[in-house]
């Protein structure tokens, strides 16, 4: 027959090689032709060279070169249990084997001695759809002595996407020092700054005499300017072993000053850990709070967006209707500040400070302010809350200017303001706090600048004819603080070093009475309302976005519903898994 030929037929036998070593199986157990027996604690298993060399390098390289096993009748495997031994040899004649909890870790170990890839990896996979939360440590640990990379990265995964188990396990307390240290110190970690403190602690206590030397190393890993600073000045400050170690005495001194201090204070000779980032697990979320809705309804909901799945998730409810009450966030929790209570019957005017916490998803009173007020402003300055003016119970113009503080639950007065103004633009940078613009009492629009030094709890003025929003919100990025809109489309920045506005890209409307946050160094605009070209007001459920890098706007969708006057604020926090 030529070659090439139409009548030229290849053949091929489906079956044969299973057949194959259906056949080797039967002759083994029949003791027909096998020149090798491998031997493990007493136990015996004929075999033959030619498959075990075809099954495995380890075999190959045993019987395929020059070594003492390549010519002796019986081989002795140390280290390997004879009934995991006998499995693998049918596996090899077979090409199956049952992979259970019972045998799984000596299977995977003798799987990497003997070098059969294949069933290593399947015993790897068998492990990583046991993984727990209880026994992710001692996997990973496992891994990487067995160096199974895909089994050590999801352990790792797990241990650190769900710290708060993980930090209670008995395998915890096991780590030697350097897996602690390499563990705590990941910047993927899910936990909060708090748990670290309290995991090292528990780690420490747990073998104290051995232990308690490895504090400072541990102590460097917590990230304390993210540690809630009650939790700092009550708990981590009189912890016996801290107080013990002057490494952790002297970086705890640094971080209360840095924390509790109106001042920007360093010392010379201690480096705070002040531009260690936040760990990636920390993400920032973007939060409405009440505000008039559909048919100016003043409502109660609190949204979260999120950006990764461009969704709102309902929140707790406000505890009551607030009429222009203050929202501000501070240490990972959510204040909001007096406002009117919108009921059937005439309230008064509220003195009410509100605390959100996403954790437990529930509000709770603190002490209240001094006065009641509501059309006020109020931002957060360390661990401190200011609140601006307002109308009061009389439904007067307000000027004083009070501070509560998160740490001590209380309230003070400051240093009233020069002009009484209500919707002016606020925002915090450098120890000084800016209120531009606003209106008075016969709704003017003020041209005036007014900054309050806050650790000198001193006022001064500035004149300027570039100012004249009224009903805008200001957010800081970078070293410019912004005023969105406010009745106009105009964008201007004030830069603070150099004492000058900058001109930025306009809005598509004229817009007043919305929200404004920062998220990853961009400006989010929330719902408002706009004035058409016919000067009409329409209610704005729009939600778009400034990037100052490149000065353009992007539309990034809509809110659940319209609305305006709410409270729209950045939550920075460690997802809770109950929520989110």
């Amino acid at each position: 027959m030529e070659e090439g030929s139409a009548q030229e037929f290849l053949f091929k036998d489906q079956d044969f090689s299973s057949e194959l070593l259906r056949q080797l199986n039967a002759l083994r157990q029949s003791g027909m032709l096998t020149d090798v027996t491998l031997c493990s604690g007493g136990f015996e298993v004929p075999c033959h060279r030619n498959v075990l060399a075809s099954s495995s390098p380890y075999f190959k390289a045993m019987f395929c070169n020059n070594f003492k096993e390549s010519h002796q009748a019986k081989v002795i495997l140390k280290g390997v249990d004879a009934e995991i031994l006998y499995q693998i040899i049918l596996y090899v004649y077979t090409g199956e084997i049952l992979i259970s909890t019972d045998n799984v870790l000596c299977l995977l170990e003798t799987a990497s001695m003997l070098q059969y890839a294949k069933l290593f990896e399947a015993c790897s996979a068998y492990l990583q759809d046991k993984l727990t939360p209880d026994n992710c440590l001692s996997m990973s640990r496992l891994a990487k002595i067995l160096n199974c990379q895909s089994l050590n990265k999801k352990a790792k995964a797990m241990a650190l996407k769900c710290f708060p188990e993980v930090a209670s396990s008995e395998d915890l307390k096991d780590l030697c020092p350097l897996e602690l240290l390499d563990y705590l110190g990941d910047d993927e970690l899910c936990g909060e700054e708090e748990q670290v403190f309290e995991t090292l602690m528990v780690w420490i206590r747990h073998d104290l005499q051995a232990r308690q030397r490895y504090i400072q190393d541990l102590f460097k890993k917590v990230r304390l300017q993210y540690v809630h600073p009650t939790f700092l000045f009550h708990f981590i400050a009189n912890d016996s072993l801290v107080q013990s170690s002057p490494t952790c005495r002297s970086i705890l001194e640094s971080t209360r000053r840095q924390m509790f201090s109106l001042y920007s204070t360093n010392a010379p000779d201690i480096k705070p850990m002040v531009h260690v980032p936040r760990r990636y697990s920390n993400q920032e979320f973007l939060i409405i709070i009440g505000g008039r809705k559909d048919n100016q309804q003043t409502t109660r909901d609190v949204l979260l967006y999120d950006d990764r799945t461009n969704q709102w998730l309902s929140l707790a409810k406000l505890p009551t209707r607030l009429y222009k009450a203050s929202a501000v966030s501070l240490h990972s929790n959510i204040y909001v500040l007096g406002g009117m209570p919108v009921s059937n019957k005439k309230s008064p005017v509220s003195d009410n400070i509100y605390i959100y916490s996403l954790k437990l998803n529930q509000w709770r009173l603190v002490e209240p302010m001094l006065i009641p007020r509501y059309s006020h402003r109020s931002l957060a300055y360390k661990n401190y809350i200011l609140s601006f003016g307002g109308i009061g119970e009389n439904q007067e113009i307000l000027n004083s200017v009070e501070r509560y503080d998160s740490i001590y639950n209380t309230c003070e007065s400051m240093a009233n303001m020069p002009v009484a103004v209500l919707h002016p633009a606020v925002a915090a940078k450098d120890q000084r706090v800016y209120l531009f613009g606003g209106e008075d009492i016969m709704q003017n629009p003020v041209r005036l600048i007014q900054v309050y030094h806050v650790s000198r709890n001193m006022w001064f003025r500035m004149e300027t004819r570039v100012v004249k929003n009224v009903c805008a919100p200001a957010v800081v990025i970078g070293d410019q603080i912004i005023i969105v809109g406010g009745y106009t489309r105009r964008i201007i920045a004030y830069d603070t070093k150099g004492n000058k506005f900058v001109k930025c890209a306009d809005m598509k409307d004229r817009r007043m009475h919305h929200g404004a946050t920062v998220i990853k160094n961009k400006l989010y605009v929330t719902g408002g309302r706009c004035l058409t070209v016919d000067n009409v007001i329409e209610d704005s459920d729009s939600l778009d976005c400034y990037d100052p890098e490149t000065d353009t706007w992007t539309p990034k969708g809509k809110l659940p519903h319209k609305l305006f006057d709410h409270g729209c604020l950045t939550l920075q926090c460690v997802p809770c898994s109950n929520l989110l």
